[in-house]
């Protein structure tokens, strides 16, 4: 059994990957929390005897940790990386996004490339057995990809928390609306929810067509979210997201034009154990064929993912974890630029 070592005690850490590992626990076990001294990762480690401590420094030091998940902010995860490899620890599951410009990415998967650590970014929705059923359908299909589009309408994450969670969300002092008519703050929200948010499917998009050419328009959306579109292997994408406080239950497709079909990925809500994704094709017949759901989610099937390449079934492969960061942060620079710019590249 491996030991597991979480640095970070947010909503995430609780309502994700602590029943994720619990769900795991002949093969991985959660052994020490770290915080930033708000206390959640006593009051998280207490139930499972894990041990708990303030900042990284004990819980690097802990030699029951084998391997550490960064759950902390974004701008955090390199230099917690970087941490992780000169404590030597055997293996590191880093939240998205994996760093948040790109020398840093370059830096990280560097060291743990030198270091030979095994590096897998959570990008969740990637490792649901539903992507994996869509790729395959493409693939037999032949069909050349046409179009792709994420629309993802949220409530408060807070209605999922609830939920899932033993512990409520960290208080926060109430902070009023960004505003988005000021072209440099939202050309910073939309950055930002591009590295956030977006980044769930960007790999996904980058699978289906890998060179990002350029961004043809960008807006900020009211009360928070966006509208982008752009370029990538000669393929038009479309991202269209808002998180509204008042809204509907979590609605978050991928959809792919591809020859006369239409292949429609919905993924269940965030914070929720609720199994695969559903995947439907529509063709041109007409026809509809939907898939069966798998039990297993992609947050489970992350966690097995890692498990591997420490058990030296899988490889790691850099080049990959690189050109995903990499694209993800050129699609938030351009965009940002974009919408500094009235929102045309």
């Amino acid at each position: 059994m491996r030991g597991v070592g979480i640095i970070g005690a947010g909503p995430g850490v609780a309502a994700l990957h602590l029943p994720t590992l619990a769900r795991l626990a002949e093969r991985l076990r959660v052994v020490h929390l770290a915080d930033r001294g708000s206390g959640r990762a006593a009051a998280l480690a207490e139930p499972l005897g894990a041990a708990a401590s303030e900042g990284t420094a004990a819980l690097l030091a802990d030699p029951a940790v084998e391997i550490v998940a960064i759950c902390s902010p974004p701008d955090e995860h390199a230099g917690h990386i970087l941490a992780c490899v000169e404590a030597g620890v055997r293996a590191i599951l880093c939240e998205k996004p994996l760093a948040t410009n790109a020398a840093d990415a370059r830096a990280v998967v560097e060291a743990c490339r030198d270091a030979g650590i095994p590096l897998l970014v959570a990008t969740n929705h990637v490792y649901d057995e539903a992507w994996d059923r869509a790729k395959r359908y493409l693939v037999a299909l032949g069909s050349d990809v046409r179009s792709v589009s994420v629309t993802v309408a949220l409530p408060p994450n807070g209605r999922y928390h609830s939920a899932v969670a033993e512990l409520a969300p960290s208080a926060a002092p109430p902070r009023g609306a960004p505003d988005l008519g000021d072209p440099d703050v939202a050309a910073a929200v939309v950055r930002q929810l591009v590295l956030g948010l977006a980044v769930h499917d960007l790999p996904a998009i980058r699978d289906l067509a890998p060179d990002f050419e350029g961004v043809d328009f960008a807006a900020a959306v009211a009360p928070l979210g966006y509208s982008i579109g752009f370029r990538s292997s000669g393929v038009p994408v479309l991202l269209d997201a808002v998180m509204l406080p008042d809204g509907p239950d979590a609605f978050w497709r991928l959809s792919i034009g591809a020859g006369a079909d239409r292949v429609d990925v919905e993924f269940p809500p965030s914070f929720v154990h609720a199994g695969s994704a559903t995947v439907r094709v529509r063709s041109a017949e007409p026809r509809e064929t939907t898939y069966r759901r798998d039990g297993s989610d992609g947050y489970v099937r992350e966690w097995l993912a890692l498990a591997e390449l420490l058990d030296g079934v899988t490889a790691m492969e850099p080049h990959e974890l690189l050109d995903d960061a990499l694209f993800a942060i050129g699609l938030a620079d351009a965009a940002a630029a974009a919408i500094r710019a009235g929102g045309a590249s």
